[in-house]
């Protein structure tokens, strides 16, 4: 695996501001989502910690800490800021830097590899958290962390770093999508439900929907929006079973074979949102704040957001409803360093650098003071993002089983509907196959 590998020696006493780095580049794999790289930093946060009042010197320890992060976190420089400042704080402790660039999507998979090689702190998609917890990955949270998460995280969050009262993780930001659509193509009245976004009128080169399943993740807002669910409401009870395969789920089937087929859907995999948005050919899409900042580069003022519209698969009127989660931070539950890696983490989840990270990257804020600022409530990002949460999404099941089953078989579902393998003549023996695949 090639990293991109710098050394940096940071002083307490400087300032976080006057934070650079320094070094030289090398290789970098991996995607835009998940991929690697390692920044390693010696912060000699006590070099001049010994004095005190009395003329006595305090004891220094040396603690090396391992983070992994997604890409954004390093190209904003949001990490090495935040860590500066904790390493500032911290003088009793010199603190050597390694940061990793893993994505939240890939977290749980790379930290099971072997948690004993894993970050002490990493940053995860709520979802992944019942794995990481049945395989002793991942530290359960105790005093300031667990008080931080139970009085100043948003109700709506909340949850998603917990199982039962136990508090796993620090939810940092707001896990879901929205709709994204071209003002020159579409305009507000046109996006309310699919069935008026298909309609709409386009030149002969511009498609008017974008459809990606992202493996499942976005598929589920059709089948969930109809009422249907895996394992129950909440996804995690068994004797539930999955009923996608009733009479309301061989309508949306349908509906979605004639959506995908609809020479003005495009089709993920088959052209790029990003290429067809340059030359506005594309009306509405799908996905979230974490390439808010793209889109917006690329359209400007011609871009416009909402919540994810309705559909119409058998005659009723249904709100599609995403998948909605977090995005948290986590402490290897076999941290050699634990009481600095709460501590990180802990400081990572606060209002202040909930705060920063929004500033810079986007990420809407789950601190309720922080999501609650004056910035934060004039930005239409974080006000569709608020209505997306309220209006039109399911918490995102994180039971074991469903993590196991539903991105493999239900993520084939497009597929096989792009092929041709699941048409209208047997979508009933399809989706039986299904549930089969899902419950046995």
């Amino acid at each position: 695996m090639k990293k991109k590998v710098l050394a940096c020696t940071l002083a307490a006493v400087l300032s976080v501001s006057m934070l650079a780095g320094c070094g030289n580049d090398g290789g970098n794999s991996g995607s835009s989502d998940a991929g690697s790289g390692s920044t390693q930093q010696s912060s000699d946060s006590g070099a001049d910690a010994g004095n005190t009042d009395n003329g006595g010197s305090a004891e220094v320890t040396d603690v090396a800490l391992k983070v992994w992060c997604p890409q954004n976190q390093v190209d904003t420089g949001v990490m090495a800021e935040q860590q500066a400042a904790f390493a500032a704080l911290h003088p009793e402790w010199n603190i050597t830097w390694t940061t990793e660039i893993v994505g939240e999507d890939n977290a749980k998979t790379e930290v099971l590899k072997d948690v004993d090689a894993a970050a002490d702190v990493f940053l995860f998609a709520s979802d992944q958290l019942i794995e990481l917890v049945d395989a002793g990955a991942i530290a359960q949270l105790g005093g300031e962390a667990e008080k931080m998460v139970k009085e100043t995280i948003a109700d709506s969050v909340r949850a998603t770093a917990m199982i039962g009262d136990a508090t796993y993780a620090i939810p940092f930001t707001h896990n879901t999508f929205f709709m994204f659509y071209d003002k020159t193509i579409m305009d507000e009245s046109d996006v309310t439900s699919l069935e008026k976004i298909m309609a709409k009128e386009t030149a002969d080169n511009v498609y008017n929907y974008y459809f990606e399943s992202s493996g499942g993740w976005k598929l589920g807002a059709y089948y969930y929006g109809a009422g249907l669910t895996v394992f129950g409401p909440e996804g995690n009870d068994l004797e539930a079973g999955v009923n996608w395969n009733n009479e309301t789920g061989v309508a949306v089937t349908n509906y979605l074979i004639d959506l995908i087929n609809n020479p003005k859907c495009a089709y993920d995999g088959e052209i790029a949102v990003s290429e067809l948005i340059e030359d506005h050919r594309l009306g509405v899409w799908f996905d979230g704040s974490w390439n808010y900042d793209t889109y917006k580069n690329i359209l400007g003022d011609d871009m416009g957001i909402g919540v994810i519209p309705t559909f119409n698969p058998d005659g009723n009127d249904y709100q599609m409803l995403g998948f909605y989660g977090s995005k948290c931070i986590g402490v290897n539950a076999h941290s050699k360093n634990m009481v600095a890696a709460v501590a990180f983490a802990t400081f990572l989840g606060n209002e202040e650098n909930q705060t920063l990270r929004y500033q810079k990257s986007a990420q809407i804020p789950t601190n309720i003071n922080a999501g609650a600022s004056e910035a934060v409530s004039a930005d239409p990002l974080a006000a569709v993002i608020v209505k997306e949460a309220n209006e039109a999404s399911v918490m995102q099941p994180s039971h074991s089983v469903f993590s196991s089953r539903y991105w493999t078989y239900a993520g084939a579902i497009p597929t096989e509907i792009r092929s041709g393998a699941i048409n209208k003549d047997n979508v009933q023996e399809k989706l039986d196959a299904f549930v089969k695949a899902m419950t046995e």
